[in-house]
């Protein structure tokens, strides 16, 4: 499974940002530019998805490691962010409500 830190995150251009956490998760903070589709929601909502390449947050890594590796499976180009959102508000970095 491909993976980043939020430090390569923090430092990435252009590179679409996929929130799968629910949505009152992610509308109690989220990275910014995050797009929100929730996990639960990601089955009906695949053509939501953002053009290839993009990257994959939740809270801590958990719930973005499964989709990177079933969206991996299916040919797709992501990559999870490790620590999720919980790491990038520890690394200090601004958060989106």
């Amino acid at each position: 499974m491909n993976e980043i830190s939020v430090q390569d995150l923090h430092a990435r251009k252009d590179v679409p940002l996929v929130d799968v956490r629910e949505v009152h998760e992610f509308e109690a903070g989220h990275v910014p530019g995050a797009v929100n589709i929730p996990m639960s929601q990601l089955g009906e909502r695949i053509g939501d998805l953002p053009a290839e390449p993009f990257d994959v947050i939740c809270e801590v890594g958990g719930r973005s490691g499964r989709v990177v590796e079933a969206l991996s499976q299916r040919g797709y180009e992501v990559t999870n962010v490790a620590g999720g959102t919980s790491a990038w508000r520890e690394a200090g970095y601004p958060i989106d409500l």
